[in-house]
């Protein structure tokens, strides 16, 4: 609140500000069980998935990417930083402990703690990392089997989308079709859109794959098709006159 009040003097803007701060939110345990986190007893941090909780974190961590470039540690330790929200990474050339045992000080003087379940340092020509959902490091061509530094979305992105999708595609969405379908299509298009640097013909292929499979299951049961509906609900009708978008085709007419 100290650094939202440097920039701030409205005091209703401020009083709103800590409202939300203190705003209990509802969470499900690991076992499925809701449970409410946060609250006006609650003194630290930002709620999960709070509407102003990523520009609070940009604020916030302000203070350490300030105190990054006024000291010059971008020189010092030939690096630079890559953030977003509360989520960064430091390149650097040589001198990547210098830099973490820095920033884990800044950090505790701020108050805060580095995840050190996710924090490591990671030599980027030999080992992968991962930031904001992709997979950065040493990719494979996959015709001549020949190694390059590229990006690429990570397992875990294509995960979520899978489901995403699958949870759409439930037995009992008894929406109609074309609303079903321009909701999945919304989903597809958004990742896709997120989803477009890089390496990206594994991950795309992998995703219409199980976009397919998981549309024919949800039309063989919801028409009660007897068979594996793969005649009624080929491949080409599903990305054909059902009018599912297909990532590969999206790629391809961007690079058009």
């Amino acid at each position: 609140m100290q650094c939202v009040a440097r920039r701030i003097v409205d005091r209703d803007v401020l009083r709103l500000i800590k409202m939300w701060l203190t705003v209990p939110v509802e969470e499900r345990g690991e076992n499925g069980k809701r449970r409410l986190t946060g609250g006006k007893d609650h003194h630290c941090g930002t709620p999960q998935g709070g509407v102003v909780s990523p520009m609070l974190a940009n604020l916030y961590i302000n203070r350490l990417l300030k105190g990054w470039r006024n000291t010059q540690r971008g020189e010092q330790f030939r690096a630079r930083v890559v953030s977003y929200a509360d989520d960064f990474v430091i390149l650097s050339r040589g001198k990547a402990a210098q830099a973490l045992d820095w920033t884990r000080k800044v950090v505790t003087r701020l108050g805060l703690t580095l995840n050190e379940a996710k924090t490591s340092i990671k030599q980027a020509r030999q080992e992968s990392f991962h930031f904001l959902g992709y997979r950065f490091g040493p990719h494979c061509f996959a015709r001549n089997g020949r190694w390059y530094l590229g990006a690429s979305p990570s397992k875990k992105s294509v995960a979520r989308i899978k489901q995403k999708v699958g949870d759409l595609l439930v037995p009992n969405n008894v929406e109609a079709w074309s609303e079903v379908r321009d909701r999945l299509n919304q989903i597809l298009r958004g990742w896709s859109a997120y989803f477009s640097y890089g390496t990206t013909t594994e991950a795309y292929r992998a995703v219409d794959y199980y976009v397919y499979e998981s549309v024919r299951h949800y039309l063989r049961r919801r028409h009660h098709v007897p068979t594996r509906g793969t005649t009624h609900f080929s491949r080409d009708a599903v990305y054909g006159k059902l009018g599912v978008v297909q990532l590969r085709r999206i790629r391809m007419a961007s690079r058009s």
